[in-house]
């Protein structure tokens, strides 16, 4: 019997990067579904900064899988702009215990375990129950990618609430792509779903209070620049959130000039929603001083954020798009809305603010997500998935295209607002 004729994916469609080829990889891992991307991180140019085709985190990540699902692979390799993946097993791992090392400082390890994790979610492994331990070696604070402080803080913490996927983590070394090379390493603990079961969103009332109370800072920051960037972010976020408490959860000596990150993550006062915006400091530094420095991280991270808060979202830019395999891959119905457009108004809507209540927020207010999910069968509108689609920016629309690629069975409704996830489950 000839082999089955591996899915064709263009990967210069939609954001055409590297989470194209991370998402599409893992959902082949998961569905046993032969791929074949071409074009791979088309949109990344060869004269451009970020080059194109594969870079080492991309083959650190899907040598692994291949590994683990016993896949055929070609062009699987530093550069390659054509990668065909076929996986021939979704069986469970036989170790309880993995360490995956990237190839640089620079490859994101981060990025590596966004591309294997919902494999390893329903892989699950030979002893059972068992939980799943592993260790990543490589970057933990990387340009175009997310931060171990974005992912401990906001996206974790969202899977958990929202999904009951609860991942223990500790930063054991930072690693960063800025500054002299070194290998960070993250080490990672969780429990597979059960075979023969589905991961299920968590049902979430609505919240009475979804008012932004207290904003969590972390920088890291050279020790210099530590103390103008504290004052700088107290002055910039009063004026943008006034009565908001501001905490400084993470106060870091980065240990390079090169160095310079801060983060800063909106919670509403039950902690059940949280808007994050961050800023790895990418201009030059040649003559300018510690409180110069401080005053542009703080102006533009702080920007960010308000700007953020005030689309009334559900969650931000970064999160949406970090959530849609899962609400893929689960059983059942699940909205995260952020919206285009910023909400009028929505940008007072803090503790201390002069914002309206809940019920002047309208469809795109801060409580829409959780009322979209009783909308009537008759008000939804199921969205064509052909191409990149629904509300939202790039990543989030084209992480839309590929799950359904994948994934035939998930339904998008209303503008991509809406998800009727797939329920994914290996046999027991």
């Amino acid at each position: 019997m000839a082999p089955p004729k591996p899915l064709q994916i263009d990967g210069q469609v939609g954001e055409g990067g590297g989470q194209l080829v991370r998402l599409a990889c893992g959902l082949a891992a998961v569905t046993s579904t032969p791929i074949r991307i071409v074009n791979v991180r088309g949109r990344r140019g060869a004269g451009g900064a970020r080059g194109g085709g594969l870079k080492a985190q991309h083959v650190t990540a899907l040598s692994w899988l291949a590994q683990a699902t016993r896949a055929e692979v070609r062009g699987l390799e530093v550069g390659s702009r054509s990668l065909e993946f076929r996986p021939t097993t979704a069986a469970a791992l036989d170790r309880p215990r993995i360490e995956i090392v990237a190839g640089s400082s620079a490859a994101s390890a981060l990025l590596v375990f966004q591309a294997i994790f919902p494999y390893l979610l329903f892989a699950g492994c030979e002893e059972g129950d068992a939980p799943i331990e592993i260790e990543l070696h490589g970057g933990t604070n990387v340009a175009f990618s997310l931060s171990y402080e974005y992912f401990d803080q906001v996206l974790l913490p969202t899977l958990q609430a929202r999904f009951g996927i609860r991942v223990e983590r500790q930063l054991r070394a930072r690693g960063w792509s800025a500054g002299p090379a070194k290998k960070g390493c993250v080490w990672l603990r969780f429990r597979p779903v059960p075979r023969g079961g589905t991961l299920k969103p968590v049902v979430v009332t609505a919240e009475e209070d979804l008012a932004v109370a207290e904003i969590d800072v972390s920088m890291l920051v050279p020790s210099a620049v530590q103390a103008p960037l504290q004052e700088a972010l107290v002055r910039d976020l009063d004026e943008r959130f006034p009565g908001v408490d501001v905490r400084f959860t993470v106060v870091e000596d980065s240990g390079h000039e090169a160095r310079m990150y801060a983060l800063l993550v909106a919670r509403t006062e039950t902690g059940g929603r949280c808007w994050g915006r961050d800023y790895l400091y990418d201009r030059a530094r040649k003559n300018k001083t510690p409180r110069q420095l401080a005053a542009e991280i703080s102006r533009k991270v702080c920007e960010d954020l308000f700007e953020e808060v005030g689309r009334g979202g559900a969650v931000d830019e970064h999160l949406q798009d970090q959530l849609v395999v899962f609400q893929a891959l689960a059983e059942g119905r699940t909205s995260f809305p952020r919206g285009d457009e910023p909400v009028a108004g929505a940008e007072t809507q803090f503790k201390g603010g002069s914002g309206g209540s809940d019920d002047d927020k309208g469809d795109d207010g801060l409580g829409s997500d959780m009322e979209s999910l009783d909308i009537g069968e008759k008000r939804m509108r199921k969205d064509k998935t052909h191409e990149p689609f629904g509300e939202g920016s790039l990543h989030t629309t084209t992480a839309r295209w590929v799950v359904s690629q994948l994934l035939p069975s998930v339904k998008w409704f209303n503008n991509g607002s809406i998800c009727d996830g797939a329920g994914v489950s290996f046999s027991a």
